[in-house]
């Protein structure tokens, strides 16, 4: 997107950005997942842990979905929406779709992981059963930044 976001999804993508600059702490890449109900209350909240965790499924998708089917006692997500600052990978899309999350806002693209459209697009493949609503680019400058600060401080 290019300016044009709706206003929600600019709030939602600024509160996931807050979110994801404290991954940093903990050695992990800054990406967060913010999955919301129907009215915008937040249902989960995901960091990337596999650094603080030592698990290669701690993705910050991931752990949001766990909270809010946690919080929901059931894994039907519908009528939420998934808030994340990085283009979910593919293992983080197939877990959308299993969860039936109907709407994914992303920030940066990822053009060596993502499977939101960069190298694959799992979300709206038509062979699927279950298609998601996919707005990306929501504040992808600021987003991509956060990212490219992190990695040049590793170098």
């Amino acid at each position: 997107m290019s300016g044009t976001e709706p206003k929600k999804y600019v709030e939602w993508m600024s509160a996931a950005l807050f979110e994801a600059r404290r991954a940093r702490d903990t050695g992990d890449v800054p990406v967060a997942a913010i999955l919301l109900d129907a009215a915008g209350n937040r249902l989960g909240t995901g960091l990337n842990e596999r650094e603080l965790s030592h698990d290669p499924t701690a993705h910050a998708e991931i752990i949001a979905i766990r909270q809010a089917a946690q919080a929901l006692g059931t894994w039907h997500l519908e009528n939420t929406t998934l808030v994340v600052t990085l283009e979910p990978c593919t293992m983080c899309a197939g877990a959308i779709l299993q969860a039936r999350i109907p709407r994914v806002v992303f920030g940066a693209w990822d053009e060596k992981a993502g499977a939101v459209g960069s190298v694959n697009d799992l979300l709206r493949d038509r062979r699927l059963p279950h298609r998601v609503e996919v707005v990306a680019g929501v504040l992808a400058a600021e987003s991509a930044a956060l990212l490219r600060g992190f990695f040049d401080e590793k170098r």
